[in-house]
């Protein structure tokens, strides 16, 4: 059977899982009866709940041209849309023949659909331009197609990639179509478009047998998934095969006890697989990603794709609060160490080290969200952590300077909010590169911004523009070192005692500021139960009690106590408010802001020696 090989990259919410759904249903990889979810690709429960994809994954349709040609196997890798999760991007180009690349009829192009556009020009990749979701009713199709041919010139294509072909889509109703008046019809097109456009994989079946592992799964009963294309050759079930590191050193030994190749959502068991084919491979038990796999004859490693470097990092320390150890099942350092190691081979955006003192764990990442991804996968697994606020990656260019990571932030805000958001960027070093009106009374305001100044950004963003403008991210470059940048302005307020949170108490500390704790919370010393209006921390009794006595109050003072709801913050959120010397203490059940030092005297000793 014919073949291609092909990824589907957009940026975040742009449709790329609706439409893979889309390509399943009329490929005929689904039963007419058979209950499928949407977004059937988004496979575990944090995709399910945030709707936005995480990892990127390989799956498979059989298609037959309606004319009666040969039937063509296509297989597709569904890939994350944000730009924290571009190194799962990066690294699966090196399977695939062609891209299709995805932009939304109203929106454009975005940074994300930059980043993995020029890895993939980069790389000779053909792409396939689908402007999608043309029914909505602000699409501006040309003027985005004009966006897009920008771009690709900005990204030094080639003559022929620039001579990319165009279909008009709406994912969610299953059409696409050379005209952009079209409103109905079938994917058809499209999947003409990928046979006559993405070439077969060109590589020698006659050679010997070698593959590159990009993407490391785990089975409880096949041990370690494999999954990568096969660069040469041909593989045989219980075939022996060794594993090789970049280097080309032989890391182990083994035998092919399990080849699978993808087959709509499932994984099905083959006897053998070909030379382009995207397969599993299970076996071996120490081979990772960006190792080479391949027969015993075979000494030369294939080269992996360069990835990105991480950006920012977190610490991930054993939780030491007075409240450790009650809800989680997984508390020690050891088991931490285990499971960050285990992340990190999987995860090549992810570096992991071990801090001096062995109880905490330096997690170099992309961004807040992988990082936060990551610690609420490890919190649902029944782990206790205390995590750091998020500092950034520095370096040094060759004159010996210090540099800093920065972004290029794109925001798309009501025009009467424009002001605002330009206000507070401008405070957080960062420079204006693009203001141009985006249509239907909003605006589209691009800026070059230092990390640092955007960390804790985005809550307040949200709150100045009413919860309407979108953020997005993208790292840009290292350049030279900003200064400082004023963090958050406001203090905390901080409990001076353990015990159970009291209404009585709580009442009048509203006056004072936020609260983030209700009545009969427990709380410990050193946790922060709210944010001070002022700008220095308070420490505070919530748990004074009301003194009952046999005295009535006079003039009737004896009214209820009418609480305003305490603000409850998201592992992120509370990742992205906590200040340098606080800590969020993360439990399975439980998200708490402490002080890192919970003895008042230690931390006025810290803040003394950090002024010195």
């Amino acid at each position: 059977m014919s073949l291609r090989n092909i990824a589907i990259i957009a940026h975040v919410d742009h449709g790329k899982t609706t439409l893979v759904d889309q390509l399943f249903r009329q490929s005929g990889t689904f039963r007419d009866n058979q209950r499928v979810e949407e977004r059937a690709m988004d496979s575990n429960d944090l995709e399910k709940e945030r709707g936005i994809t995480i990892l990127a994954k390989p799956t498979s349709v059989e298609w037959a041209p309606p004319s009666g040609g040969e039937p063509v196997r296509i297989n597709i890798v569904d890939t994350p849309g944000h730009a924290d999760f571009g190194g799962e991007v990066e690294r699966i180009l090196s399977m695939v023949d062609g891209v299709i690349l995805l932009v939304d009829s109203s929106e454009g192009a975005m940074p994300q659909t930059k980043f993995v556009t020029g890895k993939a020009l980069k790389l000779g990749l053909k792409p396939i331009v689908v402007v999608n979701k043309i029914d909505r009713s602000d699409s501006r199709v040309q003027e985005v197609l004009d966006e897009v041919f920008d771009l690709f010139v900005s990204l030094d294509a080639t003559d022929e990639q620039l001579d990319f072909p165009v279909l008009y889509a709406s994912g969610r109703n299953g059409y696409a179509s050379d005209n952009p008046d079209a409103r109905e019809g079938t994917l058809i097109p499209l999947f003409e478009k990928i046979v006559s456009h993405v070439p077969a994989p060109n590589l020698d079946v006659d050679a010997p047998f070698s593959f590159l592992v990009t993407l490391l799964d785990r089975d409880n009963f096949l041990g370690r998934i494999l999954t990568g294309r096969v660069q040469s050759g041909t593989v045989k079930l219980n075939q022996p095969i060794h594993a090789l590191d970049m280097a080309g050193n032989v890391i182990e030994t083994g035998r092919a006890s399990k080849i699978m190749t993808f087959q709509g959502l499932e994984r099905v068991p083959t006897e053998e697989a070909k030379a382009g084919d995207i397969i599993s491979l299970a076996g071996l038990t120490v081979a990772t990603v960006s190792n080479t796999i391949a027969d015993p004859s075979v000494t030369e490693a294939i080269q992996a794709q360069p990835i990105d470097p991480p950006t920012l990092s977190m610490r991930f320390a054993v939780n030491d609060s007075p409240l450790a150890g009650r809800e989680g099942s997984k508390v020690t350092s050891r088991m931490i160490r285990d499971r960050l190691e285990r992340e990190a081979e999987s995860n090549v955006a992810i570096k992991v080290t071990e801090s001096e003192d062995r109880d905490s764990f330096e997690v170099a990442g992309r961004g807040e969200l992988q990082l936060g991804v990551l610690i609420e996968t490890m919190r649902r697994e029944g782990f206790e952590l205390g995590i750091s606020r998020p500092r950034v990656l520095f370096g040094t260019d060759e004159n010996g300077a210090k540099t800093e990571p920065y972004e290029t932030v794109v925001i798309d805000v009501d025009d009467e909010f424009s002001g605002t958001v330009v206000d507070k960027m401008n405070q957080r070093k960062a420079e204006m590169t693009d203001m141009r009106p985006s249509g239907g009374g909003k605006t589209r305001i691009t800026f070059s911004a230092p990390s640092r100044g955007l960390i804790g950004y985005h809550g307040e963003f949200l709150s100045d523009t009413r919860g309407t403008g979108i953020m997005n991210r993208l790292f840009e470059r290292y350049g030279p070192f900003k200064g400082t940048i004023e963090g958050r302005k406001n203090g905390v307020l901080i409990s001076n005692g353990a015990g159970e949170a009291q209404g009585y108490a709580l009442g009048p500390l509203e006056d004072r500021g936020i609260l983030f704790v209700g009545h009969g919370e427990t709380l410990y010393e050193g946790m922060i139960i709210g944010e001070n209006a002022k700008t220095d921390d308070l420490e505070v009794n919530p748990m004074k009690a009301k003194q009952l006595t046999n005295f009535r109050a006079s003039g009737g003072k004896d009214d209820a106590i009418r609480l305003t709801p305490p603000k409850k913050m998201t592992l992120e959120q509370a990742i992205a408010y906590i200040d340098d010397d606080e800590m969020v203490e993360v439990t399975p059940k439980n998200i708490r802001l402490r002080k890192r030092h919970l003895d008042p005297h230690e931390r006025k000793r810290a803040s003394r020696a950090k002024a010195a």
